[in-house]
């Protein structure tokens, strides 16, 4: 086995790991007030209400589709009857149209960003390099998906004989990079870029993705108010100002 292959298949992920778990630490003890997703809600709201929901709803099945094919083994679905035809279809069909969702809501966000001036402004350096390490791997998995599962014969790639028991060994402590080195190249690439997004997760406003379900509904609302005396454009009515007797200073 090359050196090539013991770094991109066991120093990669265990970095890319160990980064995820001390960076999201980090993050949450040191800079809770930046935890947020900096919503542009309120600069437009048109195209959001329609890319937002595409977008994290495909993601939230495709991050499903994804645990169930790589952390449960191919005995535990054949010794409940599912075959390996009957599992091919039901993980390329759904897992298709959830791509689909994914990268098109993902493609209506970033020409949102994009095209309106106000939400262009609002967009950091940092947003700008997230929105390229959420974009590669999502692009990749799905140029692998069509290429290996839908426009093929049969039951397309077998991942779950490599990446999967690759991916669960790696959790045990228990390396086997040769499982990759035979993986089709768009895998490959998928999964680099994967490990690479995780790395960078805890530095980017996708920390919100482990925090916005909890409690959200019910916490309190962000109330937004002026340093200004006024935020009116209105010219303020002549007359005396009213005098507050209790001593303190006079109130209009």
């Amino acid at each position: 086995m090359e050196a090539v292959d013991l770094i991109l298949w066991v120093v990669v992920p265990y970095v890319s790991m160990i980064a995820f778990v001390v960076g999201m630490i980090w993050r949450w003890r040191y800079d809770q007030y930046g935890w947020t997703t900096r919503s542009s809600q309120s600069y437009e709201s048109v195209w959001l209400r329609l890319a937002s929901p595409l977008f994290h709803f495909g993601i939230l099945f495709v991050a499903f589709g994804h645990f169930l094919g790589l952390m449960i083994p191919k005995t535990w679905t054949r010794s409940v009857g599912i075959t390996d035809t009957v599992y091919h279809w039901i993980a390329t069909i759904p897992g298709t149209i959830a791509g689909a969702m994914t990268v098109i809501g993902l493609a209506l966000l970033i020409v949102r960003r994009r095209t309106y001036g106000d939400v262009f402004l609002a967009t950091t350096r940092n947003d700008k390099i997230m929105y390229i390490f959420l974009a590669v791997p999502i692009l990749l998995g799905m140029i692998a998906t069509l290429i290996n599962q839908v426009f093929t014969s049969g039951h397309g790639y077998d991942y779950r004989e490599t990446i999967s028991p690759w991916l669960r060994n790696l959790f045990i402590l228990n390396p086997e990079p040769e499982l990759m080195v035979g993986v089709p190249l768009s895998f490959q690439m998928h999964v680099i870029a994967g490990f690479l997004l995780f790395a960078i997760w805890p530095f980017t406003r996708l920390v919100h993705a482990f925090s916005a379900p909890v409690g959200y509904t019910t916490r309190p609302d962000i109330v937004y108010r002026s340093r200004q005396r006024t935020i009116s454009t209105q010219q303020p009515k002549r007359g005396w100002e009213r005098v507050d007797f209790s001593g303190g200073k006079p109130k209009r």
